[in-house]
């Protein structure tokens, strides 16, 4: 057997790399436009919650939307759009918080 004729690569095969590290580039993503871009579902479930705790006065789904409006704003791309989404969703869910909590009771509910 010839010790030169290993195929298992590694260090022997060091005359045969065809790669060459002086060719080699970094990965760059592709630019993508706004519109592009995927939809931010946890901003959109954000202000869908937000508005559910205002208008049917749940507290857990104001909670839920400050939760969404924090992981929306842990991944936004677009700033200039998902911040004002994201904005919105905020604002509905503090106003479903405060009228929860510092508003009058709901109709039929008794507070103890």
């Amino acid at each position: 057997m010839k010790e030169g004729s290993s195929s298992g690569g590694g260090a022997t095969a060091g005359g045969n790399d065809p790669r060459q590290p002086s060719t080699a580039k970094p990965y760059a993503p592709p630019k993508l436009s706004p519109q592009d871009l995927p939809i931010d579902y946890a901003g959109f479930l954000a202000v869908v919650f937000g508005v559910v705790g205002v208008m049917l006065r749940y507290k857990v789904c104001s909670w839920i939307a400050i939760i969404f409006c924090a992981q929306s704003l842990a991944n936004m791309k677009n700033f200039e759009n998902d911040l004002k989404q994201l904005s919105m969703a905020f604002m509905f869910a503090v106003m479903g918080l405060v009228t929860n909590y510092f508003g009058p009771p709901r109709p039929g509910s008794t507070k103890s």
